[in-house]
């Protein structure tokens, strides 16, 4: 008797069939294709890193959704001798930003300068599945190591928009964009101390899920100053009205010189670069209410939003100050993730079959069945397989079944266009109609 067990990926994973995965490797080549034209060049980092790293990143919410790997031999042992709770020392990667780091302080020396990288794996993080959130997905990042200046930004701007329209054709984009230094003068100017800042922003960055009245409600539940919490809810009317510009708002908080007054300049320098060379349909818009929750940022941050999406599709910002703790010495840093996985069930659904389309909606080489007899010459089976591949097509070689009605509605079905039988040593190609006009 077979032993009883479940067939089901893991709670919050899933399992991608030929489709979807079609659907991905299309957008993975178009991104690709975007991001290695702007100089960007692909690396690799391990699934697996230092659970010290991990959790002590300044990775905000992210640090308590960590997947913890024990111990091993030993070591763990050891561990279980001693009563301690320490038995983990690795743990699954949450996001590519804080292994990025930690693969420039190990090959810093053997890298090019700046270093313009691209990753493009999965990450897992332990958070409650939803419709739509898994417990492992793919992120696409590209990221600039090593250049302090407001270039670097225009630059991930100005690929990210235009690896957007190429993979996914998306051309109605806004970037939101914002400087954590200016969060930090509106913290500031509220009355919130330094120490309660991080909490602060925590909370104001669910402005857009909660609304201000579900804001101002947990800052008070969370026992920040009543006068505070007023100042803010009296700033945030001019926050979120209209389109403010990084030089109204200067204004209206009276930033003198400064830090605070510098990432003023630094925003207004970033948006008047990117808005002449933005695609069409793109443009980048200030938005002093952008938040986002990593602890690392230290600079720009911005996210892209789309029309008809009800949250962003991208996000990313300046973390100058990461490496610097693996490294001993600053290393200017700064990124920009793409939101792979909505994305791609996007082009799914844009082609009528729910969360996974039946082909990839981009051009691409047709697809053919060769159908091959039991026992029959498969040596002129593969050359003409080949002859067909040499003219563009994507070819497969098939078994023929007894139901061959069936078979080619199978066919059908998963996006092959048409099927093909070797006839005096070619391959004769017939195209393959849907299943309900064979029927």
């Amino acid at each position: 008797m077979a032993d009883k067990f479940s067939t089901a990926p893991p709670r919050g994973m899933r399992d991608i069939l030929p489709d979807e995965v079609e659907l991905r490797d299309v957008a993975t080549e178009r991104i690709l294709a975007v991001y290695r034209g702007y100089g960007f060049r692909r690396i690799e980092t391990p699934a697996l890193e230092s659970l010290t790293l991990l959790a002590g990143s300044d990775s905000g919410e992210n640090e308590k959704l960590i997947y913890k790997v024990l111990k091993r031999g030993e070591d763990l042992d050891a561990a279980l001798r001693s009563g301690s709770r320490e038995l983990a020392d690795l743990g699954l990667r949450f996001d590519l930003t804080v292994p990025l780091a930690r693969y420039y302080a190990e090959n810093h020396a053997r890298l090019p300068d700046p270093l313009k990288a691209i990753q493009i794996g999965p990450v897992w993080r332990a958070e409650r599945p939803q419709k739509g959130r898994y417990r492992q997905f793919t992120q696409c990042d590209i990221d600039v190591l090593g250049t302090a200046s407001a270039v670097v930004e225009v630059e991930l701007i100005l690929a990210t928009c235009e690896a957007l329209r190429a993979a996914f054709d998306l051309a109605d984009l806004t970037v939101r964009i914002n400087d954590r230094r200016i969060l930090t003068l509106i913290a500031g100017a509220c009355g919130f101390a330094g120490r309660d800042q991080g909490r602060f922003f925590i909370t104001f960055d669910k402005l857009d899920k909660i609304g201000a009245a579900g804001v101002l409600a947990e800052l008070r539940e969370a026992g920040h100053e009543a006068a505070a919490i007023a100042r803010f809810e009296g700033l945030l009317p001019d926050l979120q009205k209209g389109e403010p510009t990084p030089e109204s708002l200067r204004a209206s908080l009276g930033a003198g010189a400064g830090e605070a007054a510098a990432a003023f300049g630094w925003l207004t320098a970033i948006i008047q670069a990117a808005t002449g060379q933005l695609p069409a349909g793109a443009r980048v818009r200030f938005d002093p209410t952008l938040v986002r929750g990593m602890g690392y940022y230290t600079g720009t941050i911005f996210e892209i939003v789309a029309a008809d999406f009800p949250s962003s599709i991208a996000g990313g910002g300046r973390y100058d100050r990461m490496i610097g703790r693996l490294l001993g010495r600053e290393v200017p840093a700064c990124g920009f993730s793409i939101g792979f996985e909505r994305l791609v069930a996007l082009l799914g659904e844009r082609r009528g079959a729910g969360p996974v389309a039946a082909s990839p909606p981009v051009a691409q080489a047709p697809r053919i069945a060769l159908l091959v007899d039991g026992g029959a010459d498969l040596t002129a089976a593969l050359a003409a397989a080949r002859a067909l591949r040499a003219e563009g097509n994507l070819v497969s070689l098939e078994l023929r079944r007894k139901n061959l009605g069936k078979q080619l509605d199978d066919f059908a079905v998963h996006g092959v266009r048409g099927y093909a039988t070797v006839q005096d040593g070619r391959a004769v190609v017939k195209p393959l109609a849907g299943p309900r006009e064979r029927r």
